[in-house]
């Protein structure tokens, strides 16, 4: 069994990615569904996926709970909601009662657009980080990697809430440079309430590797083995990022290349990077998120 704990989808007709600009990036400017990811997961082995957040309006989450209830594949989806909001626990309740409310498993806000580097410290953003762990839910990370330190602060602050570093927190892939990224992670690996996504590697990678046939290694191999032996097979979570790594690589080759990666692993810790991790932390099936 594989679970793919990080993918996306979105409908342009029904609100644009606004993130999606460039020359290099146009080939995401359309539509992906569930419907174009089923065939591409299933050849891949992945049986269950975690659809996560794209953007941050509210319409999007009751919109992929509904997802989540109408397709077998998707098993759980971090969403998002406005940490900052006053009712914000109110809020949550208030999603988990719609259709498909039992899907939600985490929450992820887009902290690497907040031009405040500590913004995840705010007193109003702590109060929702707590809301989230209280309601049993799980807190996605994306950052980049200047954004770490208060990552660990915030994981050293709130003990009680588990904290999934999306992408490796985003480590310069293309520049070749490791710290100061991995001095940030095994900081905050060393806190037991936090785990990693192995994602989004390829699209950190030098843009002269996009689109090959055959995807090297060697690149990413540097930032595999600092997570790795940070968090360990057991902290550790596939994703495919798709379709956001399509103009890196498909499908496939994201998964080849993190199963590459992985070789060396025994049949336990691949099973834990490729499935148990995800479903203990996101709770996919009977467990309850972050147990």
């Amino acid at each position: 069994m594989t679970v793919d704990a990080h993918h996306h989808v979105w409908d342009l007709s029904v609100r644009d990615q606004d993130w999606i600009k460039g020359p290099e990036l146009q080939s995401l400017r359309r539509n992906f569904t569930v419907t174009d990811l089923e065939p591409e997961a299933r050849a891949a082995g992945v049986d269950r996926t975690v659809l996560v957040q794209t953007v941050t309006v509210p319409e999007e989450t009751p919109e992929f709970l509904a997802l989540a209830a109408g397709h077998e594949l998707i098993a759980g989806v971090v969403g998002w909601t406005d940490l900052t909001r006053p009712d914000v626990t109110d809020e949550l309740v208030r999603l988990r009662e719609l259709p498909g409310g039992a899907y939600l498993k985490g929450i992820r806000h887009q902290v690497q657009g907040e031009p405040d580097p500590e913004w995840l410290l705010r007193e109003d953003v702590r109060r929702g980080l707590a809301a989230v762990a209280a309601a049993g839910l799980v807190y996605d990370l994306v950052v980049l990697p200047h954004q770490l330190p208060a990552c660990v602060r915030a994981a050293e602050a709130l003990p009680q809430l588990t904290f999934v570093l999306d992408h490796l927190g985003k480590p310069p892939v293309a520049s070749g440079a490791v710290e100061p990224w991995a001095t940030h992670i095994r900081a905050l690996s060393a806190l037991p309430n936090t785990v990693c996504k192995v994602s989004g590697m390829l699209t950190e990678a030098d843009r002269s590797l996009w689109g090959r046939d055959t995807w090297p290694l060697a690149p990413v191999r540097p930032y595999w083995d600092t997570v790795l032996n940070a968090f360990g097979p057991g902290r550790l979570m596939f994703g495919s990022d798709w379709p956001a790594c399509t103009p890196a690589g498909t499908y496939a080759q994201v998964a080849q290349v993190v199963r590459g990666l992985a070789r060396d692993l025994t049949g336990d810790e691949r099973a834990q990077l490729f499935d148990a991790t995800a479903t203990r932390v996101y709770g996919l099936g009977t467990c309850a998120p972050g147990q």
